[in-house]
């Protein structure tokens, strides 16, 4: 295990995460408090979910043919770019303008992260040594969930951190000290990361609607409403539930989100060990099955209860807290199989692939988001959600074991 390597390009992961995670909260409590509407808010991050699925796909290929080192760079530097940017915009704006602005700012910010995750997640398959990334040893998995859930967390501190610093210094110093953030981990990069990794030995073809794997295309597809699932009541129809139903204030909101998404990293890390005891040595493919047919079941017992307005406040909460056990679960799985389907070779442009699928569940959870809210609150919000993840189980049903040579599948 090549620690160093692993430690550099991690750090610069989680400081371009945390502001991520602040960049979210900070612009959706921003133009909430503005007078924005559900819709108008989910636009605002429609361009930042489509650039990611553009950004994978071609970064995926284009970190194939320079290196992975080269992608996290250019990803650290806009996302510099991109908050610098967004300070310049003001209250007195006109609001289409503010909207195409902050869309724009964002669409940068998406390039940035899908660069930076796709740079990261692809390096553990090439820093775990050779002999460790046996599909029976726990190796691989176990990197992966440190790597997934330790973002996961500092994204959950980052939206902490966002609506902490909008009611401490506002929207435009906060951003002017989270790209301080990431330029230090830019430095770390440009100053210590010397090796060249991810570059592949043979010229890769750019593939848009699937891979040269159908494992692949099965997993990256089941990951689409798996995500899509998620942001679909998490990006706007929550935040406003629980400004407008509940009356919870900004730091109320940005607390308790950030605590899900720490505690959903926690679990994500510690799914290699719960995975393994609960599954008892049966082939992890298969064990995804059991996991996403509890997160459907989950979800559409939430969607009756908040139908039947059965405590909706008490269930949208504990619900969420259940939701994000089960989801992380699910999450983690996914990002471990990822990599256990694809070789050395293949692993920067599969990855991309599958992050692009990634991003595209969350640009259509984002707009659903804000659509649904409109339509019918928070039990609509919850019954498409539903839809999505029964998708998931569905496809899931198809995912080959990895007992098996993965490109017969």
């Amino acid at each position: 295990m090549d620690l160093r390597t692993y430690g550099l390009v991690t750090g610069a992961y989680w400081s371009l995460t945390i502001t991520d995670g602040a960049l979210r909260m900070l612009v959706l409590l921003h133009f909430h408090n503005l007078g924005y509407g559900p819709l108008e808010l989910s636009f605002l991050f429609l361009a930042y979910e489509l650039m990611g699925v553009i950004t994978n796909l071609l970064g995926g290929w284009a970190g194939s043919r320079s290196g992975l080192q080269q992608t996290l760079k250019v990803g650290l530097g806009l996302q510099i770019a991109s908050l610098t940017t967004i300070s310049f915009v003001g209250a007195d704006w006109n609001k289409v303008l503010s909207v195409f602005f902050v869309m724009a700012c964002q669409a940068v910010s998406g390039v940035a992260k899908d660069l930076t995750k796709m740079s990261s997640k692809s390096a553990v398959k090439l820093v775990v040594r050779p002999e460790e990334n046996k599909t029976e040893n726990p190796t691989l998995f176990k990197w992966v969930a440190i790597l997934t859930g330790s973002k996961n967390a500092l994204k959950g501190a980052g939206f902490f951190i966002g609506s902490a610093l909008l009611t401490w210094i506002g929207f435009r110093k906060s951003l002017v000290v989270m790209a301080g953030l990431v330029t230090i981990g830019l430095l770390c990069v440009l100053l210590f990361l010397r090796e060249e990794i991810g570059r592949s030995k043979e010229t890769q073809r750019l593939r848009i609607l699937s891979s040269h794997s159908p494992a692949i295309t099965r997993l990256s597809t089941a990951r689409i409403f798996l995500f899509g699932s998620r942001d679909i009541w998490f990006v706007v129809a929550l935040p406003i539930f629980l400004d407008e139903e509940l009356g919870w204030s900004f730091n109320e909101i940005g607390g308790f989100l950030a605590c899900w998404i720490i505690g959903y990293g926690i679990v994500q890390s510690w799914t290699p060990a719960l995975v393994r005891r609960l599954g008892r040595g049966s082939d992890i493919a298969q064990t995804t099955k059991v996991w996403a047919l509890l997160l459907a079941s989950v979800t559409v017992v939430l969607a009756l209860l908040v139908t039947v307005n059965v405590s909706t406040g008490t269930v949208v909460v504990g619900g969420l807290l259940l939701f994000g056990l089960v989801f992380a679960i699910n999450s983690s799985v996914h990002s471990f199989l990822i990599l256990a389907y694809t070789n050395d070779d293949d692993v920067v442009i599969n990855v991309g692939f599958y992050y692009a699928a990634n991003a595209f569940g969350r640009l259509s959870g984002t707009l659903l988001s804000g659509i649904t809210y409109l339509i019918g609150g928070m039990p609509v919000a919850l019954w498409v959600s539903a839809g999505f993840l029964i998708l998931n189980w569905y496809l899931s049903l198809n995912l080959p074991s990895l007992r098996q040579p993965i490109e017969d599948q």
